[in-house]
C-alpha cells in the first residue's frame, strides 16, 4: 500500500511541477501587448475634444483608455517576469527580495510611459 502511496506521490510531483513558458511565447506577448498600447495610444491622440461633449462619443476614447492601460500593465509584468530567476539569485531575503521586485516594476513603468510620451 505504501509503494502505490509513493509512486502516486511521485507522479503527482511531476505532474505539478512548474513549467516555463517558451521564450518565443514571452516575445510574442511582449510585441502583442506593446502594439496594443501603441494602437491604443494612437486612437487617443487622434480623438478630437470637441466631439467629446456628446456622451455617445465617449464608447472609442473610454475603451482605447482601457486596453491601453491593461495592455501596458501586462507589458511592465512580462517585462518584470523576464529577470524573476536574477532577482532570486541576487537577493538577501524575503525583504530584499520584495524591493528589488518593486524597483524593477517601476522601472519597466517609466521605460513604457517614456516610449509613449
Amino acid at each position: 500500500m505504501s509503494e502505490q502511496f509513493a509512486d502516486f506521490e511521485s507522479m503527482l510531483k511531476r505532474a505539478l511541477s512548474p513549467v516555463d513558458p517558451p521564450k518565443e511565447l514571452e516575445a510574442r506577448l511582449e510585441v502583442t501587448l506593446g502594439s496594443l498600447v501603441d494602437m491604443a495610444a494612437e486612437e487617443l491622440e487622434a480623438w478630437e475634444l470637441s466631439t467629446m461633449r456628446d456622451p455617445r462619443n465617449w464608447v472609442r476614447p473610454v475603451a482605447a483608455a482601457a486596453v491601453g492601460s491593461s495592455a501596458a500593465v501586462g507589458l511592465v509584468l512580462v517585462r518584470t517576469q523576464r529577470r524573476r530567476h536574477k532577482r532570486r539569485r541576487e537577493a538577501h531575503g524575503p525583504a530584499d527580495l520584495l524591493g528589488r521586485t518593486l524597483r524593477d516594476l517601476a522601472r519597466e513603468a517609466r521605460r513604457v510611459g517614456d516610449d509613449l510620451f
